[in-house]
């Protein structure tokens, strides 16, 4: 059964299943909330915007504003958030800039207080988004990601599965998936030791990664970086190697 303050505004387009909504919260017209989630008091979910299951959205959110690209003009996008996320004090939460384009967010992700994440993002699930950390248009975030406070990751740039972009550190290029990237300009440190064994990945492909880390430092060239990876049988390995390959703004290369 849901529980709605009687101070909430809620279009009559709205699709609501059994939520909590609190005080002063605004559900504008096309807007769906599945089941189980809560709604904090003073937060709006804008137009276009599609929320699942189970999500606790915090007080003074917004999800689905305007794009902030100079180019958009007014038109029918999404956001799209999965379920069982964590969304804290603050956060913003932008829509796609192209007609029927969604930013997408999947589901057990955690995003902590004033996070913002820009139009045509794709989060992946269980990516954890702390404080005060930016996206820009159109980054990609993988699977089990940690993007740390402060963090400020620029448009069209991916972090990898499992990798972390620590804290304060200025994303400008790809940052590499299993890998810790730090700095300004960020630039891959060590292994993500933590997250990966965190993630219960095997012990083999750990060293796997460690591997093919050294390599990417001590190869003479990124092709010659490339066939030493493409010599060791790990999945692992092999998923690294494939996103170096797709990086179209480059990647953020091992410290020597």
């Amino acid at each position: 059964m849901s529980a709605i303050h009687p101070t909430a505004i809620i279009d009559s387009s709205a699709e609501l299943g059994e939520v909590a909504i609190g005080p002063y919260a605004v559900i504008e017209a096309n807007a769906v909330v599945g089941t189980g989630t809560t709604i904090g008091a003073h937060s709006v979910v804008k137009r276009y915007t599609r929320i699942g299951r189970d999500n606790r959205i915090a007080e003074h959110v917004v999800i689905g504003g305007d794009p902030q690209d100079l180019k958009f003009t007014d038109c029918a996008s999404f956001v799209e958030l999965g379920n069982g996320n964590i969304v804290r004090e603050g956060v913003t939460i932008h829509r796609g800039s192209a007609p029927e384009s969604p930013t997408r967010i999947g589901d057990g992700c955690f995003l902590m207080a004033t996070a913002h994440v820009a139009h045509d993002c794709t989060v992946g699930n269980r990516v954890v988004i702390a404080n005060g950390a930016m996206l820009g248009g159109v980054v990609s975030i993988g699977d089990a990601a940690f993007v740390s406070g402060n963090v400020v990751v620029h448009q069209f740039c991916r972090i990898g599965r499992l990798a972390m972009a620590a804290g304060g550190a200025r994303v400008i290029q790809d940052c590499l998936p299993f890998m810790i990237s730090e700095g300004a300009p960020a630039r891959a440190r060590v292994l993500n030791i933590v997250g990966l064994r965190r993630a219960g990945v095997p012990a083999e492909e750990i060293a796997a990664l460690k591997r093919a880390l050294h390599a990417l430092r001590t190869a003479g060239s990124l092709a010659a970086a490339l066939d030493r990876l493409a010599a060791d049988n790990s999945a692992a390995v092999a998923e690294l190697a494939e996103f170096i390959r797709s990086a179209t703004r480059g990647f953020a290369h091992p410290r020597g």
